[in-house]
C-alpha cells in the first residue's frame, strides 16, 4: 500500500513515508530489537521514497558494517551506533553538542550524527563537566554562538544548568545513565535537569541523543519559518 495512504505496508512494518512532510522529521529506524533483515528492508523503502534514511541503535559493529555495504549511500558511525543513507540538504544552521564526560560520548555522538544527517553543522565539546568547569570555559565561544545547544550529562546532571546560564540559545538537556549508586541509571540527572533554576532548558529522556537532535531540528525549522 502506498500513494495517498502516506505509508507502505511491507508486512513486517508499515513505513511512514509521509512523516517528514507531516512533522518535519522523517521516520527513523530504531534498529535495536529488529532483525538485520527488518532494518535493511525499512531503510531501503525510506531511501527509495525520500533519498534519505537513518537508523539508530545499531546492535553491533558487524551489523553496522553489513548495512553500510548493503544499502545505497550507506554511512555507518560506530561511536554513534547509527547509520544513514544519504543526508538531508544543508541548512547552514549550527547546533552545539556538549558532553560532560567521556562516558557520555555515545549519547552525544548519536545526537551529533543525527544532526549532521539532517543537514546541520555541529560544534562539539567533550569532557567538560562541572568537576573541571574551566575546561568548558577555556573554549566556549563557538558553543555560545550556536542556535541550539544539546548538553548530555550523567552523575548529578549539573552541566545543562551551567550552559543555560551562559548562552542565549535554548538548551536541550539529555540525562545519561552514567553514574554510581543513587544516580539510578540516569534518574538523578533527569530530576536535576527538570528542577534546574536556569530557564530555557528542555529535557528529553535518559540516553535519548536522537530525541534531543530531533527537538533541536524542529526548533530550527520553526525558527526559520518565523524569521
Amino acid at each position: 500500500m502506498n500513494g495517498d495512504s502516506g505509508f507502505t505496508d511491507l508486512g513486517i512494518a508499515r513505513v511512514d513515508t509521509a512523516r517528514r512532510r507531516r512533522t518535519g522529521v522523517p521516520e527513523v529506524v530504531l534498529a535495536a530489537f529488529k532483525t538485520l533483515a527488518q532494518t535493511e528492508a525499512v531503510m531501503r523503502e525510506l531511501f527509495a521514497r525520500d533519498g534519505f534514511a537513518l537508523a539508530t541503535r545499531i546492535p553491533s559493529h558487524a551489523d553496522g558494517t553489513h548495512l553500510a555495504a548493503a544499502l545505497p549511500a550507506g554511512v555507518y558511525d560506530d561511536g554513534a551506533r547509527a547509520l544513514r543513507c544519504g543526508r538531508l540538504p544543508p541548512t547552514g544552521r549550527r547546533v552545539g553538542v556538549v558532553c560532560a564526560g567521556t562516558s557520555d560520548l555515545p549519547v552525544g555522538a548519536e545526537a551529533r550524527f543525527t544532526l549532521e544527517a539532517f543537514g546541520h553543522t555541529v560544534v562539539e565539546r567533550n569532557d567538560v563537566g562541572v568537576a573541571g568547569i574551566h575546561r568548558l570555559l577555556a573554549d566556549f565561544a563557538d558553543v555560545a554562538t550556536c542556535e541550539v545547544v544539546i548538553v548530555a550529562a550523567g552523575m548529578e546532571g549539573a552541566l545543562p544548568s551551567v550552559v543555560a546560564g551562559l548562552v542565549e540559545a535554548p538548551v536541550v538537556a539529555v540525562p545519561t545513565s552514567v553514574g554510581y549508586g543513587v544516580s539510578a541509571g540516569g534518574y538523578a540527572a533527569l530530576l536535576a535537569m527538570l528542577a534546574s533554576c536556569a530557564p530555557g532548558i528542555a529535557v528529553v529522556n535518559i540516553d535519548n541523543g536522537f530525541g534531543a537532535a530531533a527537538l533541536a531540528h524542529k526548533m530550527l525549522a520553526i525558527g526559520a519559518r518565523c524569521a
